[in-house]
């Protein structure tokens, strides 16, 4: 339960729980089991931020692949930033039907007519959008999966290792974990790219932070949630 791989799959594992469970209320509602609100489901994301927020939390003494002494090198730290402004912009021009595993539910705060509860919505997809799933999501993908690919000792992996099979297996499935499959599959080449030329998982983080928090300000800005 502590080993090192555990701590890394873990908080995923539970975002993705989170997102099975709530796919499986959207099917059973849908076949007229019972009825639930278009908003109701949003109230889960909370909870989802929040458990998964704790697990890091909780298990963040066994990261120590985050080093936050990284970002003091300023060509890596400014190349993260612009990284991370590139995979945005790329991003929102990237919705293509064709490029879709379905359409998203999106996260639609306005379907609260309470303005309190509506920003306390928004605050907790901003908090876990750009803070909560920048660090599950590297210490997975780019911590955890690209060395245990190349070594199932993965530790023994340094972090940045460039192989041919964990870079494109790992750029395929963080393609496929997203509804817009070519728009995860550039934004997972991106991060890897990154990945390679700082060796710091601590840059990575920074930079889907980033992506993620330009994302979340433009869809508060435009109304389009589908990209929430």
């Amino acid at each position: 339960m502590n080993t090192p791989a555990f701590c890394r799959i873990f908080p995923f594992a539970l975002f993705m729980g989170w997102i099975g469970g709530e796919e499986a209320l959207r099917f059973i509602s849908r076949q007229g089991f019972f009825s639930l609100s278009p908003e109701a489901f949003l109230y889960l994301y909370p909870l989802k931020a929040i458990s998964v927020g704790m697990a890091l939390v909780f298990l963040r003494s066994r990261y120590d692949e985050i080093r936050l002494s990284d970002l003091a090198t300023f060509s890596k730290t400014f190349a993260s930033l612009i990284l991370g402004f590139l995979v945005f912009i790329l991003w929102i021009n990237m919705d293509w039907v064709f490029a879709s595993q379905s359409t998203p539910q999106g996260f639609n705060p306005t379907l609260f007519a309470d303005p309190l509860t509506r920003n306390t919505m928004v605050a907790f997809r901003l908090m876990g959008a750009a803070v909560v799933v920048p660090i599950m999501e590297e210490l997975f993908w780019r911590s955890f999966l690209v060395r245990y690919i190349i070594d199932k000792d993965f530790t023994s992996i340094p972090v940045g290792l460039f192989t041919w099979p964990s870079f494109l297996i790992t750029v395929v499935l963080f393609g496929l974990e997203h509804h817009l499959i070519v728009a995860g599959i550039m934004a997972g080449i991106a991060y890897n790219a990154l990945l390679y030329y700082t060796k710091s998982i601590a840059h990575c983080i920074l930079s889907h932070a980033v992506t993620n928090l330009l994302l979340g300000i433009y869809v508060l800005q435009t109304g389009r949630w589908h990209f929430w």
